[in-house]
């Protein structure tokens, strides 16, 4: 079997200000952006790898979600506990200090962890975890 990761989701609540982070701060590309107001789903990713993407997405745009599970979803997203991801990059300082110049909500500085690996950590706009770990 071949089989790659194409495009993951995260929500955003606000996809201006989710873009901004993703394009400015991280240095993604803007694959696609469709929609109006709150409901935009906008397609990012790293240059240089055009096969994976992360969508961002308004979360409660699905009808199948009642009223209940879309103030659960609001509730996750601002406490920074509905989604997260994890990056690689062969700088983490370098890479850590520039998501930080552009104003990012440091979570964690670089750190060696006690399972192998050195990262950092990140809130977007949305309250989602970036976690961005160092390739060794």
């Amino acid at each position: 079997m071949d089989i790659t990761i194409h495009t993951t989701t995260l929500p955003h609540d606000d996809p201006d200000t989710s873009l901004a982070f993703y394009r400015d701060a991280l240095g993604f590309e803007v694959r696609s952006d469709v929609g109006r107001g709150k409901m935009r789903w906008i397609t990012v990713g790293p240059a240089g790898q055009p096969g994976t993407s992360i969508l961002l997405a308004p979360p409660a745009a699905d009808p199948g979600i009642t009223d209940d599970e879309r103030r659960t979803i609001a509730e996750m997203m601002a406490k920074g506990t509905f989604g997260w991801i994890l990056l690689a990059t062969a700088n983490l300082k370098s890479t850590f200090e520039q998501v930080q110049a552009a104003g990012a909500e440091v979570v964690q500085e670089p750190m060696d962890q006690p399972y192998g690996v050195r990262d950092c950590a990140f809130r977007d706009p949305a309250g989602n975890l970036v976690r961005i770990q160092e390739v060794r």
